[in-house]
């Protein structure tokens, strides 16, 4: 925890959308650096008037990073190869980042049960959204369809973020610190996965009827 304190003061002191981007990418690594310590900060300065943040901006740039640090993933799982993958987190260095075999076959069987969509589904699901780049490298997913569904779902879990940290600032006054910002977004866990997972399959829906409609179209 303490290098996470650390990690976020520099942050507040250093904050700005090239500094989302970094952040952002290593949150979609192997690292474990929770997105909740990156983006409400943001948006939280923003509605408070920071004349360099923008909300919009936040999202933007936050996808942006998410999907650099996913690649990392992706294309690290391809080079490597399952076993290798496999054989790096049972080490001692993949357990000081929480990563294990149980927390892999688990984003691996994710990936198998929902295709290519996972990756976009996955980046809204808390304990897959960091790994479901891994099973995507394995699986050598089509890049651009990677690249796509992995951005549109952290900018659908990052506009959730964004918006908390914006309407925290608005209706809670109180909150005058990092800390207690964070301690407000940790109190709205479990709502912030139920939108964004609920946002995810809304959008999946979307999609799926939009693919039939144009089928049937065709088939006319």
């Amino acid at each position: 925890m303490h290098i996470f304190t650390t990690i976020i003061d520099w942050y507040m002191s250093n904050m700005n959308y090239l500094t989302i981007i970094i952040l952002m990418a290593i949150e979609s690594t192997f690292i474990p650096l929770p997105s909740e310590l990156v983006i409400p900060p943001a948006a939280w300065m923003a509605a408070q008037g920071a004349s360099n943040m923008n909300i919009v901006l936040i999202v933007l740039f936050s996808a942006i990073g998410c999907t650099l640090g996913a690649l990392i993933n992706y294309t690290l799982s391809i080079y490597l190869g399952r076993k290798i993958i496999y054989s790096l987190v049972e080490t001692k260095v993949a357990k000081l980042f929480f990563i294990n075999k149980a927390k892999l076959e688990h984003a691996e069987d994710y990936f198998r049960e929902n295709g290519n969509t996972s990756t976009f589904i996955g980046r809204l699901v808390p304990g897959i959204r960091h790994l479901i780049s891994i099973p995507a490298g394995l699986a050598k997913m089509n890049l651009k369809k990677f690249v796509l569904f992995t951005f549109m779902g952290s900018a659908i879990w990052n506009t959730v973020l964004a918006l908390l940290g914006f309407f925290i600032a608005r209706l809670f006054p109180e909150v005058k610190t990092v800390t207690e910002l964070t301690a407000k977004v940790v109190e709205y866990n479990h709502e912030i996965s139920y939108i964004t997972i609920a946002l995810g399959l809304i959008f999946v829906i979307y999609l799926v009827l939009k693919k039939r409609k144009k089928k049937n179209a065709l088939n006319k």
